[in-house]
Formats: C-alpha cells, sequence, structure tokens
C-alpha cells in the first residue's frame, strides 16, 4: 500500500509506463485518439492496453485526489 502513495513511484510509472512506446507518438495518446474518433475497430486486446498504460495516470490522479483531501483536514 505504501507504494501507491510514493509520488516518485508513480511519477516514474508514468513516464516510463504510460508513455512507451516514445516514439512516434505515446502509445497511451494513440489508444485515446482511437476512443476519441468512435473506437472503431478496438479489440479486448486493445482496451486491456488502454488500461495498461493509463493505470499510471489514474494512480497519479488517485494520489493527487488524496493528497488534497488529506490538506484540507489540516
Amino acid at each position: 500500500m505504501q507504494i501507491l502513495n510514493n509520488w516518485r513511484i508513480i511519477l516514474l510509472l508514468c513516464l516510463t509506463l504510460g508513455l512507451a512506446p516514445f516514439l512516434p507518438e505515446p502509445h497511451i495518446w494513440g489508444k485515446i485518439k482511437w476512443i476519441a474518433g468512435g473506437a472503431v475497430g478496438m479489440k479486448a486486446e486493445d482496451w486491456f492496453d488502454v488500461i495498461f498504460h493509463g493505470l499510471p495516470f489514474i494512480l497519479l490522479l488517485r494520489l493527487l485526489i488524496v493528497s488534497v483531501f488529506n490538506s484540507n483536514k489540516k
């Protein structure tokens, strides 16, 4: 549980796993554009890929929300 609250690890995951492969564009960016275009032709493996590469950003968003709520309690 300590890993989920570690800023350094979450940022490292976002910059590596979240954006990999980097060329010609980050993989998650291509998938987001595909979904925004209607997700025509997406298979189960493509949706898994979105979750896999998007998870670090979801964890970062979670960490931001938790830290905002914890700062309001103090």
